[in-house]
């Protein structure tokens, strides 16, 4: 059996896997219509985290490319919404739930194109999205602040330290939130059981009482 690492080793390797970035990059197509359905890229995001989006958006005639930065949350927060985006196109808010912030593009059609036309054009849509210490341009903190690279580094790590601290936060409300379910479906349960067993006790009661009147009446019994 191989020996265990030393502890300090194993806290300096899980730094290092913390200051490897993480990508939310992806490209794709987006066809026109003339009535075009939303397509939306999600990523997880916690409550009060920075989110900065950087579309790319290919060249295209008679297209427009909408775009719509929403959240997963009961409210549906639309944080932004911005018509006719073309080439780059960065975009900054800030998320007001726990859950997930997704990008929405739509492109629409122009009307003097045909249907068969149309049917074949799309833009390219190259979308960058960057969450939490991610979207912290540390560059700029750096030379503002006059902080020299290992402090910049610390910076970084103190900030996905935070990140890490806010999803256990985040997994503690989820359990607690589960637990409560949990016990809660377990006193229906436990209620539900109860009342079917009076029922069937009542029931039985019922039907002894019925009978036996039923026999009083047919003057088999006294």
């Amino acid at each position: 059996m191989a020996a265990a690492l030393p502890r300090p080793l194993v806290v300096l390797f899980a730094l290092f896997l913390l200051l490897i970035p993480s990508v939310h990059a992806i490209k794709f197509a987006l066809p026109a219509y003339r009535f075009p359905p939303n397509k939306c890229i999600w990523n997880k995001a916690h409550n009060n985290a920075l989110v900065i989006v950087t579309a790319n958006v290919g060249p295209g005639s008679n297209q427009r490319v909408d775009i719509e930065i929403v959240d997963s949350s009961p409210q549906k927060n639309v944080y932004l919404s911005k018509r006719n985006i073309n080439a780059e196109t960065r975009l900054a808010v800030t998320s007001h739930a726990d859950g997930e912030v997704g990008v929405c593009f739509r492109n629409h059609l122009d009307k003097e194109v045909s249907s068969e036309k149309g049917a074949k054009m799309f833009r390219i849509i190259d979308l960058d999205v960057d969450i939490g210490a991610e979207a912290v341009d540390y560059n700029a903190i750096a030379n503002q602040e006059s902080l020299s690279g290992l402090e910049t580094e610390m910076r970084k790590l103190e900030g996905l330290l935070k990140e890490i601290v806010d999803e256990q936060q985040f997994l503690k409300k989820r359990e607690e939130r589960f637990a409560d379910t949990n016990l809660s479906t377990q006193q229906r349960v436990q209620n539900f059981a109860w009342f079917t067993l009076f029922a069937l006790i009542g029931l039985g009661i019922w039907q002894i009482l019925h009978l036996r009147s039923f026999f009083k009446r047919k003057y088999l019994i006294d």
